[in-house]
């Protein structure tokens, strides 16, 4: 169910749409062999966790294939995209509840982002609790949200379905149902939330791959049956047009307006789940990083009474908070999107690796088809690569270019970051009275506006007569 309730966020409520609009009915096919491909990607994910039951998940797995580097790589990245996921699922449900309540609450409505980090708060709480905690919440939306999303199938079809409702079936030919089934796979992304906790889980070589697959089992026939219920309602062309696919079928049952309510209802439902999963997930991949020594040693602190990485949760959610609070909506799903890819092709890479590197490992789970599935896995990811705003590889560098800084700062250690500051402060306190030389000379010849160059000059000076005094006293008492 945490699979599950990580899964089914605010995405199909409204990327079904987009898909139906590129491939027509067959985005019913599309979301079944989206399934298929994603469950030959995710059994890497049952093979490892089951083999490998530590907390955090794909940052165990690659580091353990390939040291230190990659493992904090694959963790920052793990990291980074639950908390984006964090944001989009806090920001999705505010927004849901604004719409709804606007006209009896128009206060609290009014305040989306005071609205959304509250939520971040009550979650945060909730998972300080306990993995116990976590879970029992994780079960209740999750229920809650296939119990609304069954209503809105079986109105749906006591309505009635448009007698050319899949005809023709395949309107843009194979090619566009193919990129639809490209565009949904990240519908599926969320069953890796389940073995970043897998160091709580009771019998994890067993458990870990039943809950995965059956996860992905689970996915593809609610996808399946809402693709189908969906375009039977509504043709497909005012699908692609409608910000809201799902609640504008709804609106075509006997429901009527109440079936809008049912589908914000669900969509609120499927973002507070998916966001108390990211939270839960995001503090454990930071746990992980710090028992090993990537991050700050109290991030680590297990609480006394509850049994949880409280520091992690507090610090994976302070973030959340504040970009919440900022509402960076567009950047946080370009973030998110890219680290849960990056995530998948490293795992599936940990397994072939991990099969040479080890092979006497303990599998109580084995891959079938392999090295079939991973490597079918990593082209998805490939492929899925040249489906995605090439804004979203920008960012994803400048991420990755800040873990390396982050990583190499945690592995220098404090006597190592005092001398690599004491050289910065040194040569830039030569640098500054080197430039003011050039400006006395008149040999650099630069202006700035209300600033005359004698001042320019004689600042430059004291500054960098400043940090060489600093970088000479820093390295002073280091010897």
């Amino acid at each position: 169910m945490i699979g599950v309730g990580a899964s089914i966020g605010v995405g199909v409520f409204v990327l079904l749409g987009q898909a139906a609009a590129m491939a027509g009915p067959s985005v019913i096919l599309g979301l079944i062999l989206s399934g298929v491909v994603n469950l030959l990607s995710i059994l890497s994910f049952c093979e490892l966790g089951a083999a490998l039951p530590e907390v955090g998940g794909e940052h165990i797995y690659v580091r353990r294939a390939f040291g230190g580097l990659l493992g904090f790589i694959t963790g920052w990245f793990e990291w980074m995209s639950e908390m984006f996921y964090a944001v989009l699922m806090a920001m999705g449900a505010a927004i849901m509840i604004s719409s709804t309540v606007y006209p009896y609450l128009p206060l609290i409505a009014g305040n989306i982002h005071l609205l959304a980090a509250f939520l971040v708060f009550v979650f945060a709480l909730v998972n300080m609790r306990g993995t116990k905690e976590t879970g029992r919440t994780a079960v209740l939306l999750a229920t809650l949200l296939l119990i609304t999303l069954a209503v809105y199938v079986v109105s749906g079809w006591i309505s009635g379905f448009r007698s050319d409702a899949l005809d023709p079936f395949m309107p843009y030919g194979p090619l566009a149902t193919m990129k639809a089934t490209v565009f949904l796979f990240v519908v599926y992304l969320g069953a890796e939330d389940i073995v970043i906790a897998q160091g709580e889980v009771q019998e994890p070589g067993k458990n870990i791959p039943r809950a995965i697959i059956l996860n992905t089992i689970v996915l593809i026939l609610v996808y399946t049956i809402i693709a189908y219920t969906t375009i039977g309602l509504v043709p497909y062309e005012e699908l692609g047009a409608a910000p809201m696919p799902l609640a504008l079928a709804a609106q075509r049952t006997f429901l009527g307006q109440a079936g809008w309510l049912l589908i914000a209802f669900a969509g609120t439902v499927a973002a507070l789940s998916s966001l108390n999963t990211a939270i839960m997930a995001q503090s454990r991949a930071i746990y992980s990083m710090s028992w090993e020594g990537y991050m700050p040693r109290f991030l680590a602190k297990v609480h006394g009474q509850f049994k949880t990485p409280y520091t992690a949760v507090l610090f994976a959610s302070f973030f959340t908070l504040i970009l919440t609070l900022l509402g960076a909506l567009e950047f946080a799903a370009y973030a998110s999107s890219f680290g849960f890819l990056i995530g998948y092709f490293l795992t599936n890479l940990a397994l072939i690796r991990l099969r040479t590197k080890e092979p006497y490992l303990e599998r109580p789970f084995k891959v079938p088809l392999y090295p079939f599935s991973p490597i079918t896995g990593i082209i998805t990811i490939i492929a899925l690569i040249f489906f995605i705003d090439p804004i979203v590889l920008v960012l994803g560098a400048e991420l990755a270019l800040l873990a390396l800084l982050v990583y190499y700062i945690s592995m220098m250690g404090y006597e190592r970051i005092r001398i690599a500051a004491t050289g910065i402060s040194m040569g830039a306190g030569v640098l500054s009275i080197f430039g003011s030389f050039l400006f006395h000379t008149g040999t650099l010849q630069f202006a700035l506006p209300f600033i005359p160059p004698w001042l320019l000059s004689y600042g430059l000076s004291i500054f960098g007569v400043f940090l060489f005094f600093l970088g000479t006293l820093n390295f002073a008492r280091i010897h």
